[in-house]
């Protein structure tokens, strides 16, 4: 780009430089009586290359009016001001999420897996997410009792990898559905942000998705949720699962073989409306994969993340500075109108010389 380029308009006075330098000059003349013996005689290099010195100075007449004219290479850069927001996902993985009452690209799936695949989405992106890139995000799993997976982190591959790697309880002794010890482990491991996080943290999120109602754990969750209140974090929370019955995976006590049976869904609706409720959040029923992607798609438009950018340009000036590209160096341009000068000075001098 050029800073000034209506210096342009001087190229309008390059030809009248061209026919000053090339047009002819009427010389003293000496009479011959034939030219016929001058005109076989073979013209010198010198003769040859005697447009040489005004070629010359036209190209530093050229190389003079780019300079003028600015040309500058523009290098942008930006800063970036973000101020994200610290969500804690907790998830469900007692016994009852082996329902197959959901779907994924057409397959029968477990509850759980239909959890992993849209979760995945919410923080890294796909389909209609477009992901978390600056927020922190964090993983709590639970069943008869709650464990932090992932402190609140921004490498969300290794958090998606964690929660993928998430199963379904098989033991008897830790099946359960500790709601309000999942609820404030969630709590804690996000206030222990203000101690060791220096990045701003406009917000606190937690997103809770369970199937049932809290059975286990030593904290009742109206309880964690008031202390999610007062540390300023709110809570949303999805009933997953679909209403009246649903088909569970059971082994047939005489084949051995494992069987579809319907089992009647109990979720604790009333809880976990009155869990969002007192945090500011919301409650969800996620009856299918679909309603699932909607609830997580409407909580991304909801907890926006604050991204400021300024924007730099930092030009360099190529008539007095040299340009490189690909390992190459260009001088600056009116370095070479001087150097176009120079040249055609020195064959002025010498070569081209004429004696008078």
């Amino acid at each position: 780009m050029f800073a000034s380029p209506w210096y342009f308009l001087l190229l309008l006075l390059v030809p009248l430089v061209a026919w000053r330098l090339f047009a002819p000059r009427r010389r003293t003349a000496v009479r011959f009586s034939s030219l016929s013996l001058a005109k076989q005689l073979t013209p010198t290099l010198r003769q040859r290359m005697a447009w040489l010195p005004g070629a010359l100075t036209i190209a530093a007449v050229l190389a003079m009016i780019v300079g003028l004219a600015q040309p500058r290479e523009g290098r942008e850069q930006s800063v970036t001001d973000s101020e994200g927001i610290a969500i804690e996902m907790v998830v469900d993985r007692s016994g009852s999420m082996q329902a197959m009452d959901f779907q994924v690209d057409g397959e029968q799936v477990d509850r759980l897996t239909a959890i992993k695949n849209v979760a995945g989405k919410f923080v890294a992106g796909g389909d209609k997410l477009k992901g978390r890139f600056s927020d922190l995000v964090g993983l709590v799993v639970f069943a008869g009792y709650a464990d932090g997976e992932t402190p609140p982190t921004l490498d969300h591959a290794f958090l998606v990898s964690q929660l993928n790697n998430t199963q379904i309880v098989t033991n008897r002794s830790e099946d359960g559905t500790a709601i309000g010890d999942a609820l404030s482990l969630a709590v804690e491991k996000l206030n222990a942000l203000d101690a060791r996080q220096k990045e701003k943290v406009r917000s606190k999120v937690i997103i809770l998705l369970t199937d049932g109602e809290n059975n286990a754990g030593q904290l009742d969750p109206i309880q964690a949720a008031e202390l999610a209140e007062t540390m300023s974090i709110k809570v949303y929370t999805i009933g997953v699962g679909t209403k009246g019955q649903a088909p569970m995976p059971v082994q047939d006590p005489f084949t051995g073989r494992t069987v579809m049976q319907m089992v009647p869904v109990s979720i604790d609706e009333e809880t976990l409306t009155k869990v969002a409720s007192l945090t500011g959040g919301k409650y969800f029923r996620a009856t299918d994969t679909d309603s699932l992607e909607k609830i997580y798609n409407e909580i991304d438009q909801l907890e926006k993340s604050k991204v400021e950018a300024q924007h730099f340009v930092d030009y360099r000036e190529l008539a007095i500075q040299p340009y490189t590209s690909a390992g190459f160096s260009v001088p600056p341009v009116l370095l070479i109108a001087f150097m176009l000068l120079a040249a055609r000075f020195l064959l002025q001098q010498t070569w081209f010389r004429e004696m008078t």
